[in-house]
């Protein structure tokens, strides 16, 4: 069974940092596109980053130079660290791995910004 797992979500004033962890199970992790997306209530799903199996990343323009993906493939894990967080980044941020015609989901993690 696939699991993606999200955590380290939670609430953060602006300018501060959290960086969420995504492990996954089930999967041949090392061969899958693994990404970041996020969803603010009333909009649409949208790409934050994404880092293919070699490394190479991709960022939305709205958090390139404040967020940084990572994966780990020794612990099945992908990482998303925020700084320079701001209330636009309130979301609910989704894992997301691909590979081929598979393409699987984390349950989400909530992300707020406030003061």
């Amino acid at each position: 069974q696939v699991q993606l797992v999200e955590s380290g979500g939670g609430l953060v004033q602006p300018g501060g940092s959290l960086r969420l962890s995504c492990a996954a199970s089930g999967i041949s992790f090392s061969f899958y596109i693994m990404g970041w997306y996020r969803q603010a209530p009333g909009k649409k799903r949208e790409l934050v980053a994404r880092i293919s199996s070699s490394g190479d990343t991709n960022a939305a323009d709205s958090v390139k130079g404040r967020f940084t993906i990572s994966r780990d493939n020794a612990k099945n894990s992908v990482y998303l660290q925020m700084n320079s967080l701001k209330p636009e980044d309130t979301a609910v941020y989704y894992c997301n791995a691909v590979w081929r015609v598979q393409d699987y989901w984390g349950q989400g993690t909530q992300v707020t910004v406030s003061s």
